[in-house]
């Protein structure tokens, strides 16, 4: 009986133990998740995070001086080649415009191609042809390009307070 009792007690230990190191695994994996992003401007995390379908509809719903806080992922298109002040991402049919929060940080000049998430307010704006022309400056078009540019524009506009990049980036 002895013998049992000692056999039970160990397989309970070994079962322990067991037990132990699959929370240790699970930890670390929500560890390696948590990192791999980067975070630039206010510190965010990817916690209520709208895809991009959602973030569309939402622009959809906007009219010229609507403004709604939102964090949501997208991929980026084009950064301002200039000093990354400025970039644009896709919103299907059309692109966001997203700008940072009192020109507070920039983006890396070679983020296009990447998932980011970025924290904000969303709004829509028509962007003159000044405006417009500029950043197509900045975005290294060229000449002729930049003079075809002939017509204001109803643009999908964001002021970012953060974004969280890939952590390779």
């Amino acid at each position: 009986m002895s013998k049992f009792v000692l056999f039970l007690a160990t397989a309970l230990v070994l079962l322990g133990c067991k037990e132990e190191k699959k929370e240790e695994v699970t930890t670390e994996a929500s560890q390696e998740i948590a990192m791999n992003y980067t975070s630039i401007g206010d510190e965010i995390d990817s916690d209520n995070v709208l895809s991009k379908e959602e973030i569309i509809e939402k622009y959809k719903n906007l009219k010229p001086g609507d403004t709604v806080a939102v964090k949501f992922t997208s991929e980026v298109k084009e950064v301002c080649q200039n000093k990354g002040c400025w970039m644009k991402m896709d919103m299907g049919e059309q692109e966001a415009m997203v700008k940072f929060k009192d020109y507070g940080f920039f983006m890396p000049k070679d983020l296009a191609g990447e998932e980011v998430i970025v924290s904000g307010k969303a709004f829509v704006e028509e962007m003159s042809v000044d405006e417009r022309r500029h950043y197509a400056e900045d975005a290294g078009k060229s000449p002729e390009e930049i003079a075809a540019i002939t017509e204001p524009k109803r643009t999908l506009s964001f002021v970012s307070n953060g974004v969280l990049i890939p952590a390779e980036k």
